[in-house]
């Protein structure tokens, strides 16, 4: 059946990127997700006793992995000539030229880069983790220094399912992606790991913390990730 009724559950599920279709089964013992990518749902059963309020709740614990569903059931954008990208907040034209050096370059609007045409991917790929891990680091250690604390290290990733993590030994983890994320967007995912350093919980002092340390603009910036989730993860994949 389709999710009608409590304005409460309605409310919730206005939080996920995607219509989410309830199914109490007598035989359900636990609650299954699934996305149906040809109509662009996803399925949620559950056994009977459970309310719509809980059954989306828990869904929503699921957003990550509803978000990599999403991204393998859409075409990839591969790193090609001609392709515009996000980059720091800004549209950016992938340009190949033989005269141009082989390493990119970031020229205006355009990301040139020069030598083998086959390699070209490979190429903007390594320059926009290189410029994710510089720009993320030193956002790392400008957060960290406002909350008073030191990351033993920050490394990037393309882990399918997280943004970022922090290890109990205060070794923050971030996707590469977010690079291409608008700045407010990945300084929101940074905000979150730095705030890990103190808290690995996310009780009410961890969200004042990280309210302190992002300051005004967060649930715009949550709500903004949540929204173009699904095409960071599609960025150069066929």
């Amino acid at each position: 059946m389709w999710l009608t009724g409590r304005s409460e559950a309605r409310d919730l599920a206005a939080d996920l990127p995607v219509p989410i279709e309830i199914r109490p089964m007598r035989s359900a013992r636990r609650l299954r997700l699934r996305y149906d990518d040809v109509r662009g749902v996803l399925k949620l059963t559950c056994p009977t006793r459970t309310s719509r309020r809980a059954a989306v709740a828990w869904a929503l614990d699921q957003r990550e992995w509803i978000e990599v569903q999403m991204a393998r059931s859409m075409p990839g954008e591969p790193f090609l000539p001609g392709a515009v990208i996000p980059l720091d907040g800004r549209d950016i034209r992938l340009t190949w030229a033989k005269t141009s050096s082989r390493s990119p370059c970031l020229v205006g609007d355009e990301l040139r880069s020069g030598g083998p045409e086959a390699g070209f991917e490979r190429r903007v790929a390594i320059y926009l983790k290189k410029h994710a891990i510089d720009v993320m680091s030193r956002e790392v250690a400008e957060f960290a220094a406002a909350a008073r604390v030191t990351a033993r290290s920050v490394s990037i990733g393309d882990a399918g399912t997280r943004w970022g993590s922090c290890s109990s030994d205060g070794r923050i983890r971030l996707s590469w992606r977010l690079i291409l994320a608008p700045s407010q967007v990945r300084r929101y995912v940074v905000a979150h790991e730095v705030a890990h350093l103190v808290h690995l919980n996310h009780g009410a002092e961890f969200k004042a913390l990280e309210a302190q340390l992002f300051g005004p603009g967060l649930a715009e910036a949550k709500a903004c990730l949540r929204r173009i989730g699904p095409r960071l993860r599609r960025f150069g994949r066929r």
